[in-house]
């Protein structure tokens, strides 16, 4: 397309101007992040530990059977965590479809690397709301110690260790997609290369010092760091997503190109 005669390049990745629908629901996704991650950072800290290393009074012992007291209370911090990640995944495909051609190299592992990370929270988490509730309630607890949120040493645990790894390594990646033009562009991409390198460091640091004592160390480190990111990052992205696309320096004058062709 031209215009005065100068090549206008489109809007980088296929993303439109600022204040287009597009562009709006990019902003609305990523502030709703934001205050999706504040809620989930007030319910998982407001939920006390029942059992594990971070548990003072009152704790639950193998096989944890005696939760039954505490539901549903325990589990209402699932209910914004998952949104949260689903969320998250939304903003990396997002994030992906405005990047520029070079950066989409990045963006688009990110988003892999998240799509398997929010499949296994959000199976992981299902379990706990779906299976472990009502089983509790039913008194149905034949077998359910080796997947309670109450074992310290469970699956439970396992996958979401899994998952904020893997969540890790997608938050260290997606940082490439961001420049130094500016200084919010600077701050995404240091946020998320902190946010990331914290994320992916801390499991093997947590699993040297503790070994087979680790329990749920890493998990709790891991999503203090991840809601921090993303209450921070949805509030930044939110602005980012809101600013005019700005064409990437490449534009020529068309006649200057012509003259660049073969005859």
């Amino acid at each position: 397309m031209t215009r005065d005669g100068v090549n206008t390049p489109p809007p980088v990745g296929g993303t439109t101007v600022a204040g287009s629908p597009s562009r709006r629901l990019d902003s609305g996704v990523a502030l709703t992040t934001s205050i999706v991650g504040l809620v989930a950072l007030v319910t998982g800290f407001t939920t006390p530990p029942r059992s594990g290393p971070f548990c003072r009074t009152d704790c639950l012992g193998y096989p944890y059977t005696d939760a039954v007291a505490f539901v549903s209370r325990d589990y209402w911090w699932l209910y914004p965590q998952s949104l949260l990640v689903v969320l998250v995944l939304v903003l990396l495909v997002r994030i992906h479809a405005v990047a520029t051609p070079r950066a989409q190299g990045f963006s688009g592992i990110a988003v892999a690397l998240g799509t398997v990370a929010v499949a296994v929270l959000l199976v992981d988490y299902v379990i706990q709301l779906a299976v472990l509730q009502p089983s509790l309630l039913r008194g149905e607890t034949a077998g359910l110690s080796t997947i309670s949120q109450y074992n310290p040493h469970g699956v439970f645990f396992a996958l979401e260790d899994l998952g904020y790894l893997l969540l890790g390594f997608a938050l260290l990646i997606i940082a490439g997609v961001f420049p130094r033009r500016s200084r919010l562009e600077r701050g995404l991409r240091w946020l998320f290369l902190i946010g990331g390198a914290v994320t992916v460091a801390g499991l093997p640091a947590l699993a040297i010092t503790f070994g087979a004592d680790l329990e749920y160390r890493y998990e709790v480190a891991a999503i203090a760091v991840t809601w921090i990111t993303f209450i921070v990052g949805g509030l930044l992205l939110f602005r980012w997503f809101g600013n005019p696309v700005t064409p990437p320096p490449t534009a020529v004058p068309a006649r200057e190109e012509a003259q660049r062709l073969p005859r």
